[in-house]
């Protein structure tokens, strides 16, 4: 039983997942707390369909695709936070807008290019063929997450409960939604080779989602959500590794079944005990 567990990291290339797993679980799982408390889900969605025109455009140029989705990804964070804070313009409608307009824009950009070999990894993911290039993106990604909401845990705390008062004691929620923004563009990029972008949004949204339903504060919600992420995409390795399925599939399939447990946790105990979340 140890074996089936311990064999598959045996090989350099499960080395190099299992490390890209934990990164963009941490990533993801982190910043998902604050997209779940301020019910901002679509935006991860958004974003990691958004990427394509970005990818595309670094493709034609012959530079690193991931420099071209974050770029992507960045220009989409804050276009939906410039429309979205036009009083005239509600947020699902300037996500709405930004995502179907980039995305229309790299199937066009698309359409010029006779073979995109690698369209298939952005879609599903190529957890398998994660590269040292790669890693060193997704720890740099990592650091400068942890080191943002370490700086800001009060401000980004306070506007995502109450925006209102935040501004009392001189905080600007305008300003922390864009760090807000761009961190979450961040991480979907580094999630996006391990998932791919149609899964993106589970492991932005699903780790933080089961955390909030035991979770009695903040912190220790970011905690259970990164520890559930990166226990996920371990064992969705594992599984895809043993049964030849789809490692993003099976890591997502992870995640879907904690929150299923921890919802019927969270059920039993709110009958027995009458707790309450902080979500």
């Amino acid at each position: 039983m140890l074996s089936w567990l311990t064999d598959p990291f045996s090989y350099p290339f499960m080395q190099k997942a299992i490390c890209g797993v934990a990164l963009a679980g941490i990533n993801c799982s982190i910043i998902g707390t604050y997209v779940v408390l301020r019910r901002m889900s679509f935006i991860g969605g958004a974003l990691s369909h958004t990427i394509l025109p970005g990818i595309v455009f670094a493709y034609i140029k012959g530079f690193a695709m991931v420099w071209g989705a974050l770029g992507a990804s960045v220009i989409t964070a804050f276009g939906v936070g410039w429309l979205s804070s036009r009083k005239e313009i509600r947020e699902d409608t300037a996500i709405g807008v930004v995502l179907s307009a980039m995305f229309a824009l790299g199937v066009l950009m698309m359409s010029f290019i006779r073979s995109f070999r690698d369209f298939g990894s952005i879609l599903f993911g190529s957890v398998l063929g994660i590269t040292s290039q790669d890693l060193l993106f997704m720890s740099g990604v990592t650091i400068v997450v942890l080191s943002v909401v370490f700086a800001l845990y009060k401000e980004l705390k306070l506007s995502s409960y109450d925006p209102d008062y935040s501004k009392t004691i001189g905080i600007n929620p305008g300003k922390i939604r864009y760090v807000l923004l761009f961190l979450i563009a961040l991480s979907v990029v580094s999630a996006v080779q391990i998932v791919g972008a149609l899964l993106t949004t589970a492991l932005l949204i699903t780790p933080a989602a089961s955390a909030c339903l035991i979770g009695r504060s903040v912190k220790s919600i970011m905690l259970a959500s990164a520890c559930i992420a990166v226990f996920s995409g371990i064992a969705g390795l594992v599984i895809s590794y043993h049964f030849r399925i789809s490692s993003g599939a099976a890591i997502v399939i992870v995640c879907s079944l904690i929150f299923l447990i921890t919802w019927f946790y969270r059920t039993i105990s709110d009958k027995l005990w009458q707790n309450k979340s902080v979500c």
